[in-house]
């Protein structure tokens, strides 16, 4: 660290031969710099916005181009001087309630341009909005709601949602419902209709002063949880966490000649939190589609001139799995940035796609840090060397942990114990003080329990605070990979798929032993000569301690409306053969293969780890 300290000190001024001579000892240092400065630009960028709200932006749009297209939606182009009438209708309609600052309203629409015209309008009175993810139902959707305490539930256009609303309408009291998209229809019972409203009501500016009490550490809004361990959660998205979310893609350079493809649910923190909210943060234009469609994906691209594309998990598998076509590098697209991509695909996508720039990063809904890897490197998500380290104000750790509970392993003295290079580690970033209260983070509107769960407390030192990711990464020569990182190099193998890894119990053992789950592409058997194949390969990719023990066999992947990988099922269900009916293989070192899971091969096996 000495000699590292040296250098760097002295690096300020070397030019020439030296300057090649540190490129040359640490060819890392470029991936630094190249984020330095993008942090830079994104820090500076947020300050300023910082001295307004999002909604203080967007009407500052509306003053200076009113005629410029905010939204594309069904071919059509929605300017923001329409938009903003609409929001202001929606404004006075809200006003007529009695709402007004810190008041809330749940909001379950789909991805059209009533969503972004129903925030804004609310934000135009400081009322908190909660995204409410329209696919959910009955008891989910009834906790949901309820969790954010609104005095209104708002619900957008469509057949599925009003039936999913009336289902639970008489456990969503008191709240009041309203409805849009009924036109002349009357409401079903216990409902109201909207449009009227939307019709008979002028689109009267609403005063800034209504909302200048607000600071940004107020509540801008509620993005919830996945639920996959348990019902949603309302995570608390303030003011200055809305504008940080929106300045992340400042970091590829967005800016208002840019036109982003939104194919992400905006109920979601990256469809709604980057995506949307960097529209409002930068000015930039906004293609708007309800739903992915892959075969649409590039002609919607081509025809509206998009420059930024988002992607979540498994999008990208789903684009390369269409036919070949002419024009699949025929585009205007710029960057890609999102998470989850694997480096198998990631590098499909580059080859096929032709995409400049792919961008990945890191990050969660609640959690105070971000890391992000803009070098176009496949499978990273991200940096953590020494000197950016020791730049950051929050700054990042990996630690030793227990796989049973995902919660740090002590030292004797207490503290977290930090991992090294290589090694397995639990991810945690340090809680900035400007949002701890009370000696705690509040990062869910309610859920205390939950709450405490996710911090570290006293972590290294007396009375510091940590944010715990729950994921584990691999940290090397300061690159960060995930678990997606062992599934892409077992994705590597001809006949596999995809490749979902997660850990699972070991009786009389500590922590957890990795499991993968596998399906395999059409046409393809997991025989002997695979298997084996497959055996070769972990042990001669992967150290010990990563290696999966199990594998499990799946006719399809399993993955979430936002094409994540779904873990927590298969988790539970283990190598449990009463639970599970696909077939099952453990690591048979015996036979330097993997061989079929069987009752008596499982009491053998596990007495020998008791």
């Amino acid at each position: 660290m000495k000699v590292y300290q040296k250098v760097m000190l002295g690096s300020a001024g070397a030019v020439g031969t030296g300057a090649v001579a540190l490129q040359t000892m640490f060819p890392w240092l470029k991936y630094d710099l190249q984020l330095i400065r993008a942090g830079k630009k994104m820090i500076k960028f947020r300050d300023d916005m910082l001295k307004s709200l999002l909604i203080d932006k967007f009407e500052k749009m509306v003053q200076e181009s009113p005629r410029k297209t905010f939204i594309i939606f069904d071919d059509n182009h929605y300017t923001y001087e329409y938009v903003d009438q609409m929001a202001c209708r929606v404004a006075n309609i809200a006003k007529s309630w009695g709402l007004g600052p810190r008041d809330c309203v749940a909001m379950m629409i789909q991805n059209e341009p009533a969503f972004i015209w129903t925030f804004l309008g609310l934000q135009k009175l400081g009322v908190a909005v909660a995204f409410i993810n329209h696919n959910l139902r009955a008891h989910s959707l009834v906790h949901s709601v309820l969790a954010a305490d609104p005095g209104y539930l708002i619900v957008g256009a469509g057949d599925a949602l009003l039936e999913a609303v009336i289902e639970i309408i008489n456990d969503l009291s008191p709240v009041k419902v309203y409805i849009q998209g009924l036109g002349c229809w009357p409401p079903p019972a216990g409902v109201y209709s909207l449009d009227p409203l939307m019709v008979t009501t002028l689109p009267v500016a609403i005063s800034p002063t209504v909302r200048q009490d607000l600071t940004v550490e107020d509540t801008c809004c509620y993005i919830y949880t996945s639920g996959t361990t348990g019902n949603p959660k309302p995570s608390i998205i303030s003011h200055h966490k809305a504008i940080s979310l929106g300045c992340c893609m400042v970091s590829v350079g967005l800016s208002s000649s840019d036109t982003i493809y939104l194919v992400l649910p905006l109920y979601h923190s990256s469809g709604g939190g980057i995506g949307f909210f960097g529209a409002l943060d930068t000015g930039a234009r906004i293609i708007l589609r309800q739903k992915f469609s892959a075969s649409h994906f590039w002609s919607d691209c081509r025809q509206h001139g998009a420059t930024v594309i988002q992607y979540i998990g498994e999008l990208f598998r789903y684009l390369i799995s269409q036919p070949p076509n002419k024009l699949d590098a025929v585009h205007k697209v710029r960057v890609a940035f999102g998470n989850g991509l694997r480096r198998d695909i990631w590098l499909e996508v580059s080859r096929r796609f032709q995409i400049p720039q792919i961008a990945e990063f890191f990050g969660s809904t609640e959690g105070t840090a971000l890391t992000l890897n803009l070098a176009n490197r496949p499978g990273a998500i991200g940096r953590m060397s020494p000197l950016l380290n020791k730049l950051e104000a929050e700054p990042k750790v990996l630690v030793k942990f227990d796989y049973a509970t995902a919660q740090p392993i002590r030292s004797k003295n207490g503290r977290c114990i930090r991992v090294a290079v290589g090694e397995p580690g639990l991810f945690l970033s340090k809680v900035p003080d400007y949002v701890i209260s009370n000696g705690t983070f509040a990062m869910y509107r309610s859920s205390p329990e939950a709450i405490e769960q996710k911090l570290v407390r006293d972590a290294f030192t007396p009375g510091d605070l940590y944010f715990n990711y729950g994921d584990v990464f691999f940290c090397g020569k300061g690159e960060n990979v995930s678990t997606t990182e062992l599934a892409n190099i077992i994705s590597a193998l001809s006949f596999v798929h995809d490749a979902n890894v997660y850990g699972v119990t070991i009786p009389g053992s500590e922590g957890r032993a990795g499991m993968v789950a596998l399906t395999l592409h059409e046409g393809c058997n997991l025989g002997p000569q695979e298997l084996k194949e497959l055996y070769d390969h972990v042990c001669d990719q992967l150290p010990v301690y990563a290696r999966p023990l199990f594998v499990r066999l799946l006719d399809a992947a399993v993955v979430t409306a936002t094409f994540k990988q779904q873990k927590v099922q298969l988790m539970n269900e283990g190598y449990d053969l009463n639970k599970v009916k696909d077939p099952l293989y453990f690591l048979d070192t015996d036979r330097a293969t993997y061989s079929r899971l069987t009752e008596k091969h499982l009491v053998r096996f596990l007495s020998s780890k008791l």
